[in-house]
């Protein structure tokens, strides 16, 4: 009797064991890792050589798709990773939009928040309408949603860059969005707005209806005039 009680304390302690190890390969495995779009992109000896080669060929549309097709497809994931961060460091509109196809067609890739934030902040610095289009149609179509932090960024990017429209689009996103409502992305998108008065009033009365016990600091009126003012010469050099 007591060989078998001890048979069994032991069998139940392995079984407890085996159960808690089990517990603990399966917590470690489902921590979600960093981001491949948020670790250090820097550029190794073979991303330095393609990056140099794509901006030589860049002018020659059929001989950089043949380098494209030969070189570039077989780059490890890394290496095209800082190849594109690279060209976007470097508002090349053409050849980071180019890296973003070939991206995006790769067997590793997964929609993700920072790789499009990435391409719409560049986009809206080089003032690219078209291509931002592009893009954003590409991340509804693949389901990815941005936070509350993000929207503000990007929002904040195309008013800096005078795409009020574009801005404004993103912000009705924002404001459609299932994550809940944070106060900072509001502060940063009203700072951008305070060349555009009028429309910084309307995004001001949606903050103060979502948030009816906190405070805006406005800027004093001259400010809004000198910089009304600006945008007016600007424009005019423009036309």
């Amino acid at each position: 009797m007591l060989r078998l009680a001890l048979r069994r304390a032991s069998s139940t302690s392995i079984s407890t064991v085996v159960k808690h190890s089990s517990r603990s390969i399966s917590g470690s495995a489902s921590k979600p890792s960093l981001s491949i779009w948020r670790r250090k992109k820097e550029l190794g000896k073979e991303g330095l050589i393609i990056t140099k080669e794509l901006k030589r060929l860049q002018p020659d549309p059929v001989r950089l798709d043949r380098f494209v097709r030969s070189n570039v497809s077989r780059l490890l994931k890394s290496d095209l990773i800082s190849v594109l961060f690279e060209f976007q460091r470097q508002d090349n509109v053409f050849l980071s939009m180019k890296l973003y196809d070939i991206i995006r067609k790769e067997i590793w890739y997964r929609p993700d928040m920072f790789f499009y934030r990435d391409m719409l902040m560049m986009l809206a610095r080089n003032k690219r309408v078209d291509e931002s289009k592009r893009v954003w149609e590409d991340l509804k179509r693949e389901g990815v949603l941005f936070d509350q932090h993000t929207f503000g960024d990007i929002i904040r990017a195309y008013l800096d860059s005078g795409l009020i429209l574009e801005a404004m689009d993103i912000y009705e996103e924002m404001r459609q969005s299932p994550e809940p409502p944070l106060s900072l992305p509001f502060r940063v998108i009203l700072k951008g707005l305070i060349p555009y008065p009028e429309l910084r009033e309307k995004i001001k009365d949606d903050f103060l209806e979502i948030f009816p016990d906190m405070i805006i600091y406005d800027p004093p009126e001259d400010l809004f005039e000198d910089h009304e003012k600006y945008r007016d010469e600007t424009n005019s050099d423009i036309y």
